[in-house]
């Protein structure tokens, strides 16, 4: 029940990244030329917060399914990735 708990905060801060966006939410880090940089939202702890969440999902739930292993090998790989 904790990784659920754990894992719906993690959506909750997804949507906060969402809605602090809006309509210049996309997959991909682009800066638009001439316009700000957000510094709003989870914006002004985190220069990248819906990596942090990515991340994050990407341990909590192969720990809920009992596979650490998994968890660490994500984390790692996720990790280089970025």
């Amino acid at each position: 029940m904790t990784f659920f708990i754990i894992f719906v905060l993690l959506q909750c801060g997804r949507l906060w990244v969402l809605m602090s966006l809006g309509r210049r939410w996309t997959t991909r880090i682009i800066v638009l030329p001439g316009a700000s940089l957000v510094a709003s939202g989870p914006y002004r702890m985190l220069k990248h917060p819906n990596h942090f969440f990515v991340t994050a999902e990407m341990v909590i739930v192969p720990l809920a399914l009992w596979m650490p292993i998994w968890a660490a090998l994500f984390f790692v790989f996720n990790v280089i990735t970025l």
